[in-house]
């Protein structure tokens, strides 16, 4: 393969691979993973051509992976994170794979969240009025392109949805700010105030028009969770957030989180199992609960085995906090500081029905580089050479 030449070689004219129709190309090509043809693209102008055509290129699913957030980085670590890469896990074949960003013109950026195809980042524009400028960049064909900028307070303290489609939307305690174009083709961000009762805790992206969040409408010596959900061309109107009455889960997890479950009629809901009902009482497990949005049913989709669970330490949820919880599309990982250099991960089971869950799949990921020891944080994202910026 090294050896390769379309310039006019003596090879082009004793080569076999060359003279074939473009349909066997695609059938032999298409075994290729997306990493390898990546690779291969960069042997010779044939094979760019070949893995660059519109109609290869459609035939390419897109790659589920589990994307990294760069590491936090704090005075006392001995080195700052590299932030040219993006570290990313993909669950099928058990393999890290690091995508370059230095084709962004950026001194930083921190990828944060995906469209679910496209990865967005926040990267310093300009340092010197401290502006943070979110970018929406597909790393495998290294294409970008720049939201309007925002002011430093929205990336330290938002948190930030994508949707297929294309807009963004930034929650922080009080405020949303949307992304959207005008009839006009303008860009620009609009802002709406959130009516919330307390700061959104984990809020997801359902489908592409529906945001839900998790508020704690308790007291200051006992919290109380509740789900609320708003349509995104409702964020303007003064009420439009409503609350899920359905709540059986109340009293019974510590500090929950939202991740999308399987598909977009399903919610999962990760905390730390009470074992008791008092209000500083530790937790025994990690509980995954499940709601199916078309029926508003709850059932409890899995529980973390003991073993595990002791290896993030007892109370790690519910208590010290050190425990992260990330995921979507059905699968959910676990990060703490006491299980150093592995992650824990739960999948839901292919076609497993809401109401009958049967526990899913847990299993440990391993041999994780670059993060030291600080704590792991991740999003989904679903790798595509058809995404446009």
């Amino acid at each position: 393969m090294d050896e390769v030449d379309d310039g006019g070689s003596p090879f082009m004219s004793t080569t076999t691979i060359l003279h074939l129709p473009e349909e066997i190309l695609h059938h032999i090509f298409s075994k290729l993973s997306i990493r390898q043809m990546i690779s291969s693209r960069s042997i010779s102008k044939f094979f760019l051509h070949i893995l660059s055509s519109p109609s290869f290129i459609a035939l390419r699913p897109s790659l589920p992976l589990l994307a990294l957030r760069h590491p936090r980085y704090h005075r006392y670590h001995s080195s700052p994170p590299d932030t040219t890469v993006v570290i990313a896990f993909d669950p099928c074949l058990d393999q890290w794979l690091r995508f370059p960003l230095t084709f962004l013109p950026f001194p930083y950026s921190s990828p944060i969240t995906s469209t679910p195809s496209l990865l967005c980042i926040w990267a310093d524009t300009d340092l010197t009025k401290q502006t943070k400028t979110l970018v929406l960049c597909n790393p495998l064909t290294r294409s970008y392109r720049l939201l309007p900028p925002l002011g430093s307070a929205w990336s330290r303290h938002g948190t930030v949805l994508a949707g297929p489609s294309g807009y963004v939307i930034v929650l922080s305690e009080l405020a949303a700010l949307l992304y959207s174009k005008n009839p006009v083709g303008r860009e620009q961000w609009l802002k709406f105030s959130l009516n919330l009762p307390s700061k959104p805790r984990s809020p997801i992206l359902i489908g592409d028009n529906t945001v839900y969040a998790i508020c704690d409408i308790g007291s200051h010596w006992r919290s109380q969770w509740k789900l609320f959900f708003c349509r995104v061309s409702d964020l303007s109107r003064p009420l439009g957030w409503d609350r899920l009455e359905r709540t059986q889960w109340e009293n019974v997890l510590k500090r929950p989180r939202l991740i999308r479950g399987s598909g977009d009629d399903r919610i999962l809901m990760i905390g730390g199992l009470r074992s008791a009902f008092a209000v500083d009482a530790p937790s025994s497990t990690v509980l995954i609960l499940r709601l199916d949005l078309s029926s508003l049913e709850w059932d409890e989709a899995g529980r973390m085995p003991l073993e595990m669970y002791e290896s993030f330490g007892l109370g790690a949820i519910g208590g010290c906090n050190k425990m992260k919880v990330f995921g979507g599309d059905g699968m959910v990982w676990f990060a703490g500081k006491k299980a150093t250099g592995k992650m824990a991960m739960w999948k839901e089971e292919k076609g497993e029905v809401v109401g009958k869950g049967n526990g899913g799949v847990w299993r440990w990921v391993e041999n994780i580089s670059g993060y030291g020891d600080g704590i792991c944080r991740g999003f989904t994202f679903n790798a595509s050479l058809t995404a446009i910026p």
